[in-house]
């Protein structure tokens, strides 16, 4: 896997239906040219994909997209957060920039390096960021001409105690954390979300929602809920096997899509 364009696929869904399934972080993969430059070992490399991999998020969105009345769309991010985070800022913006885990991760979750200091996150973002930022902003401008609007709902897990890198962890830590956006957010689907999952809170551990920069904070038909889902509902932590939880979260998954599809 070279190719930048082989590193996220888009999984077409209904024509009629607004909402993309939106799955950033449930991969492992790392090109061998982007290992060559962390300084993990493998050992220690391996230990680092079971704590910052979204695992089994990928199959949650798949079989919740099986059960929908109406289709959703699916992007899913073939790569490891450890080459790219495509859903960090590029730039200064980050505030996860403060423990060295912006677009290109420099730091560990513990705060070890990563990657040489002072690296050149440049070629990365070259290669990997922009595409995929582009590929993302095609596909919900597409959903936009042909429905009106567009519901993005991304797929997260998140380990049910806190790891060292999180800037706001001391909160509660719930079975479902809605991350949400002032701009992007609406009650209507908010609501259908508590309903979908019962027990959530708002924005705790992890906030906000994540919209292409091309409609951020301009379209309001562009709609966004981050979905985290705390992994030892549904799968032995860190990196282990999923468990029957996933089939339940799949269909609450599935009955938020049906209701923000209407």
């Amino acid at each position: 896997m070279n190719d930048a364009s082989d590193s996220f696929e888009l999984l077409p869904g209904d024509g009629p239906s607004p909402v993309i399934l939106h799955v950033p972080h449930s991969a492992r993969e790392i090109p061998a040219a982007v290992r060559a430059g962390i300084l993990l070992g493998d050992e220690e490399t391996a230990r680092e994909l079971d704590l910052v991999t979204d695992a089994h998020t990928d199959r949650i969105a798949e079989v919740a997209a099986g059960l929908a009345g109406v289709t959703p769309w699916r992007f899913v991010n073939r790569l490891s957060r450890l080459v790219v985070d495509p859903e960090r800022f590029p730039d200064e913006r980050e505030e996860m920039l403060a423990v060295g885990m912006g677009a290109v991760y420099t730091r560990t979750t513990h705060g070890d390096a990563l990657r040489p200091e002072g690296v050149d996150a440049g070629p990365l973002v070259e290669r990997y960021f922009l595409p995929y930022s582009r590929a993302m902003t095609e596909a919900v401008a597409d959903r936009l001409e042909s429905t009106g609007r567009a519901v993005i709902i991304d797929v997260h897990s998140y380990p049910s105690r806190r790891l060292p890198y999180e800037l706001h962890g001391e909160g509660p830590r719930p079975p479902v954390c809605l991350g949400t956006d002032s701009f992007h957010t609406p009650p209507a689907l908010l609501d259908a979300a508590r309903e979908a999952f019962g027990e959530t809170q708002l924005d705790t551990p992890f906030g906000g929602a994540y919209v292409p920069l091309e409609f951020y904070a301009k379209r309001p038909e562009v709609s966004a809920l981050m979905v985290e889902i705390r992994r030892d509902t549904y799968m032995t932590e860190p990196g282990g096997p999923a468990g029957p939880g996933l089939e339940r979260l799949a269909a609450a998954l599935a009955g938020l899509v049906d209701a923000v599809s209407r």
